[in-house]
């Protein structure tokens, strides 16, 4: 155990390393130019540290996250290639939105609005009255004025497991440098583990807390 809390460490200070040196690339103005706090730094620290463990580690790693509403280091750094990614959750019979996944849009919506130049993908199928819980995330986002462009839907997957794989495939085809995965308090730190063994280590992958 204190050989893994070590090799944890060590990882977190490379990516400290990794962190000061990304930010010098000044992509932040094209986002919401504020400076990370210190839990999005922390956060971030985690994050890419997290990144090159061994798989067996990620979820004492992750452990390690303090996640939180605040905007996440990797996308203040660079809001080009981090992909925006909100999870689904189950629609109400005739196809609407519940509350919990109002929730997870308002957040999701914010960021996007501060990070202009950032993709954004929903995810999730389940569907309800032939409408998935993709589509109705991409049509609430249309409709309070997120540009279609910027809007991936994945509406195939059925769990949480299979929100990140099918969402990782997209990451490939377009060349995502990182992700931050949007949802509720209760859930946002398992999908950021499902997140990270889907991408497994390719790229960094964090969580936002998702507020009303």
């Amino acid at each position: 155990m204190r050989r893994t809390h070590t090799r944890l460490v060590a990882a977190a200070a490379a990516a400290a390393l990794t962190l000061t040196l990304g930010a010098g690339v000044g992509t932040a103005s094209a986002g919401s130019a504020e400076m990370p706090s210190g839990t999005a730094l922390y956060n971030g620290l985690t994050m890419v540290g997290c990144q090159y463990v061994d798989p067996s580690m990620l979820q004492m790693c992750g452990g390690l996250d303090v996640l939180t509403s605040d905007d996440p280091a990797v996308l203040t750094i660079n809001p080009f290639t981090t992909d925006i990614v909100i999870l689904g959750a189950g629609l109400y019979p005739d196809g609407g939105i519940r509350p919990v996944l109002e929730e997870r849009l308002r957040t999701g919506y914010r960021l996007a609005r501060q990070y202009p130049t950032a993709r954004v993908i929903v995810t999730g199928g389940v569907p309800q009255n032939g409408r998935t819980e993709a589509r109705a995330m991409g049509d609430w986002l249309r409709g309070a004025g997120i540009a279609p462009w910027r809007i991936t839907e994945e509406g195939n997957s059925n769990s949480t497991v299979q929100n990140a794989q099918f969402t990782d495939r997209i990451f490939r085809e377009r060349g995502t440098t990182g992700a931050v995965v949007v949802s509720t308090e209760n859930h946002v730190q398992r999908a950021v583990l499902n997140f990270r063994q889907a991408v497994d280590g390719r790229i960094p992958v964090t969580g936002v807390v998702a507020r009303d």
